[in-house]
């Protein structure tokens, strides 16, 4: 692709309403609650120049794991799934069940478990001891509540690469992250396996985010995990709630203006390559 700029899109969602497993559209999404599948993302990828996207789960169950692989399928612009399994449950016999060479990770909803610690029950770990033996990574999707567990989990599963969702939802105030972010986010990126998702900022602050606004979040994760373990993801339709899927990305170009050439192009393009490894 020689002379060609590469992006690609980490983390995306496509959705059918009547499949009847996402518990979380209440009216508070209204404005997304609608099906959401490739040929909506299509014109938005190429006027973008998105060249890839990871699909990832919206609902807790296998049947959406396979509706997102079927939909990869049939749509080469999806170059990666992550998928659901039930981790308390014989994570073999489903990885089996979704056998797939783009099937590349697997996310447990846990900013919605109420159980903090879920994550380190022992059935879980089983379950992710599964995960990594099967080459899979966990797309962590936590709040800041979750980070001595997911610290506690990243010592005790070396061998499980963990990316965190969404630089974990930081809470702003006067545009800047709390102190236990900072201090969170330090301790995650010591971890030579975890990495970062530069996505869902938008959504996390609200009506009026800017590339100023949310300058401290890029710049502290940019500190602690470098380019190389961290990409860039829309977090589309949900980014639909709080503002368009161009500006999202111009804002984050805008705030990596400053990074050398190849630095860019492993925020945006080869840090998912090679921790997804997509092809």
């Amino acid at each position: 692709m020689q002379g060609k700029t590469v992006i690609i899109d980490a983390h995306q969602h496509f959705w059918r309403i009547d499949r009847g497993d996402y518990s979380w559209m209440d009216d508070s999404v209204a404005a997304i609650r609608r099906d959401i599948l490739p040929p909506d993302l299509a014109p938005l990828a190429a006027t973008s120049g998105i060249s890839g996207t990871i699909a990832v789960q919206a609902a807790p169950t296998l049947a959406e794991t396979e509706f997102l692989l079927a939909l990869a399928d049939q749509t080469p612009l999806v170059r990666g799934v992550v998928g659901w399994v039930d981790l308390t449950g014989d994570v073999p016999a489903q990885l089996a069940r979704l056998s797939h060479p783009l099937l590349k990770g697997i996310r447990p909803m846990l900013q919605d478990i109420a159980e903090t610690d879920w994550v380190l029950r022992a059935d879980v770990l089983a379950g992710l001891r599964a995960v990594a033996a099967a080459g899979l990574r966990m797309d962590v999707l936590i709040t800041p509540r979750h980070f001595d567990v997911i610290d506690t989990l990243a010592h005790r599963l070396p061998q499980l690469p963990l990316i965190l969702d969404h630089c974990a939802k930081p809470t702003f105030e006067d545009c800047d992250p709390g102190s236990d972010w900072r201090a969170g986010i330090a301790a995650l990126a010591a971890h030579p396996q975890v990495s970062c998702k530069l996505s869902g900022l938008a959504n996390e602050f609200g009506p009026g985010w800017s590339a100023q606004a949310l300058r401290p979040v890029f710049d502290h994760v940019l500190q602690h995990f470098g380019p190389q373990r961290l990409m860039w993801g829309s977090d589309w339709p949900v980014l639909e709630l709080e503002g368009r899927y161009p500006d999202w990305l111009t804002v984050a170009q805008h705030l990596a203006a400053d990074l050398s050439q190849n630095a860019r192009r492993s925020l945006f393009a080869d840090t998912a390559t090679r921790i997804y490894t997509l092809t």
